[in-house]
């Protein structure tokens, strides 16, 4: 077996930082070929000297001048995008809309990409779709939902006619149990303290919210075909079982591990094998119990939000993707309350223009529209 090499896009992040743990245990099944930030130089630049990657990209222009300065010899680019030129895997750990070149390109170029970054999928999926039809080109799934659905749907070998439902669980996030009322004047602090996962902090907030598990019933549609009246959400406090799929005949396969987001990556990398170290491995004898519930979405509004863009289709995910973000970035700098960030997104979601994408510059209008609609409410 040869050794499979690896890109990184979003390296310095958290994605990128525990794709780089696996590795490192990972007996030299792996080589590091290109590493790709936004700004973060001086994190880049150790990376650099420990994996000794080929090519590195780095979007800021002065941070590019800092790396290429430190690292003589290495090719230092601007455009993530073109890490999956000496590839066979990408990693797209870049955070929200910015991801998308990495995954055009990447699945362009008939290479196999680890899709972390859900925004790109979610807002680009009818114009994304046509690439997975690519010789070579394949999407497995790194978050620990669409990894287990994944892993589930490997059980049949009809999926297209076999499923009844997919069960995406959620951790409820910080405030699950809370009341609209107790969470008016939440702080950024409090909704960053996730229960059960580490994450950034715009997908530690958007998990507050259910808005990223919205975004995972669009994600999960555009992955597996599945219609979104099939798609459910089930509220799974412990998130040791991280997604379900029930099959036509009543059986329902789980996939089970403690939270480590290694394992997904491990997963993406390894893929169509097994991983040969274990990640999130479960001792039986600390539970006594694991609960599940339905998700309040009067009091989380941003999963229905979510759920309706969805079935609109067209760019209303490109918008719904786009108003979250501005309104988590708002939030996130004090501009806004935490309450606040559904209100924005709805009412900037009152003036999608039903526009319906058939390329790439469509999905980049529909975004750019968005974020100017987010931010006239945000002035309000």
């Amino acid at each position: 077996m040869g050794i499979t090499r690896v890109a990184i896009a979003g390296s310095t992040g958290s994605i990128g930082k525990q794709t780089l743990e696996f590795i490192e245990q990972s007996q030299e099944q792996f080589q590091v070929v290109g590493l790709g930030i936004g700004s973060s130089a001086e994190a880049v630049i150790e990376q650099a000297k420990q994996w000794k990657p080929s090519v590195i990209a780095v979007a800021d222009e002065s941070a590019r001048r800092e790396v290429a300065n430190a690292l003589p010899g290495v090719e230092v680019i601007a455009d993530q995008a073109t890490l999956a030129e000496s590839a066979d895997v990408v990693v797209n750990g870049v955070v929200g809309f910015a991801g998308l070149p990495v995954t055009m390109s990447t699945l362009k170029l008939g290479k196999r990409l680890a899709l972390a970054n859900k925004e790109s999928l979610i807002a680009a999926g009818p114009v994304v779709q046509p690439l997975r039809k690519i010789k070579g080109a394949v999407i497995i799934p790194v978050d620990s939902e669409h990894c287990a659905i994944h892993q589930c749907l490997r059980s049949s070998d009809r999926a297209d006619v076999e499923v009844n439902k997919l069960l995406l669980t959620a951790s409820g996030g910080p405030f699950r149990g809370r009341t609209q009322e107790s969470l008016q004047q939440v702080t950024v602090e409090e909704a960053l303290k996730h229960p059960t996962w580490s994450m950034g902090p715009k997908i530690t907030v958007d998990s507050s919210t259910l808005m990223n598990k919205g975004l995972e019933v669009i994600e999960a549609h555009e992955l597996f075909g599945t219609s979104f009246d099939r798609i459910e959400v089930v509220v799974h406090p412990q998130s040791v079982v991280h997604s379900m799929v029930e099959f036509t005949d009543g059986a329902v396969i789980a996939q089970l591990s403690m939270p480590d987001m290694r394992l997904p990556i491990a997963y993406a990398l390894s893929f169509p094998k097994r991983a040969t170290v274990p990640f999130g491995t479960v001792d039986w004898k600390t539970f006594a119990r694991l609960d599940f519930e339905a998700p309040d979405t009067q009091t989380f509004s941003c999963l229905n939000l979510a759920f309706a863009a969805g079935r609109v289709g067209g760019t209303a995910p490109a918008w719904l993707s786009a108003a979250n973000e501005v309104a988590v970035e708002a939030f996130l700098n004090g501009s806004i309350t935490w309450s606040r960030i559904a209100e924005v997104i709805d009412a900037t979601m009152q003036h999608h223009d039903g526009l319906v994408p058939s390329i790439i510059e469509d999905i980049l209008h529909a975004d750019a529209l968005a974020r100017k609609f987010a931010v006239l409410e945000l002035s309000k």
